[in-house]
């Protein structure tokens, strides 16, 4: 089967790259604008969202048969952000961009049919921006939210997103990830680095750090790999693998595992399945004024690239 699957990429004018990437040019629209990112082997689909036309596409995981998966506002949906799946089930965050009038949105969607299975909105009385989401082994949700100190999950019997926990040290956090054992969570905060959780305690694990400027963070045999890509020495920018301690709540040291095409390039989130890691080379995300949604100048887009890295094993 893993012979096929590489064949069906070579087949299809997939290049290789120098570092043992695999480049898919995608044939989405070029002012998608992509955020989340969210990837079904079994289907072998991608599923990537949008911030300029909030909707959800897909394709085949070669580039292929591109379309929309729900097409724009569909099911309410509105800007989009983090993406996961867990079994048949899509979860797609949503907010709206121009900021005095923030809503934000969690949908639930069949990933063969794009079905609504449960939508819930955030009601909160001041700015909220839901940022990215971890999933555990028994389907407990964690949401961050970008504009706050709070950590939100899914109360199941009241049918609304709730606050799971919240400190200032965890102001302004974008990605998100759990432990495979589900015991610890992990922040990237803009404000204090890379944060442990204690879930079962609720408690906070290691001490404010540098590292910082992460986007999308994932858990991966034992240690996190995390997309930089807010440094002002864009040369620092890049996909990054931090090394944990054996109790998994302290960072002990970092490499950098794979550098940008270009210094302009900014990826976001990515999904990680079967040692590889999935994601969008460059969002584009800086041709996209997000008060007036609008692309600044349509004439410098360019075709989106998926990038297939495959993650260092573990020692």
């Amino acid at each position: 089967m893993r012979f096929l699957f590489w064949s069906l990429f070579f087949a299809s004018g997939v290049v290789m790259a120098q570092n043992n990437s695999t480049e898919v040019e995608l044939g989405f629209e070029k002012d998608l604008i992509p955020e989340g990112i969210a990837v079904d082997l079994q289907h072998q689909k991608l599923f990537i969202n949008s911030l300029r036309h909030n909707k959800v596409v897909r394709c085949n995981l070669d580039g292929s048969q591109a379309e929309d998966f729900i097409e724009s506002r569909q099911h309410g949906y509105l800007s989009g952000f983090g993406m996961a799946i867990k079994g048949d089930v899509l979860y797609a965050l949503g907010n709206s961009l121009p900021k005095p009038k923030n809503e934000s949105i969690l949908l639930l969607l069949n990933i063969k049919t794009g079905e609504l299975i449960n939508s819930f909105k955030l009601k909160e009385a001041g700015f909220a921006y839901l940022n990215d989401l971890a999933i555990s082994s028994k389907g407990t949700l964690y949401i961050t939210d970008s504009e706050s100190n709070k950590i939100y999950t899914v109360n199941s019997k009241k049918g609304k997103l709730e606050i799971f926990y919240a400190h200032d040290e965890l102001k302004h956090c974008n990605g998100i990830a759990i432990s495979d054992d589900d015991k610890h969570l992990y922040f990237a905060s803009y404000t204090s680095g890379l944060r442990v959780l204690d879930i079962a305690s609720k408690t906070l694990v290691n001490q404010p750090n540098n590292f910082k400027g992460i986007d999308g963070l994932k858990f991966h045999q034992n240690s996190l790999v995390a997309i930089v890509n807010t440094k002002r020495d864009a040369t620092q920018n890049g996909v990054y693998q931090f090394q944990l301690n054996q109790s998994l709540t302290e960072i002990t040291g970092e490499e950098k595992i794979w550098n940008l095409r270009n210094e302009s390039d900014i990826p976001t989130t990515f999904a990680i399945k079967n040692g590889c890691m999935y994601f969008v080379a460059d969002s584009q995300l800086d041709h996209l004024d997000q008060e007036k949604v609008i692309i600044s100048d349509v004439s410098k887009l360019e075709n989106y690239t998926l990038i297939i890295h495959p993650l260092p094993k573990e020692n």
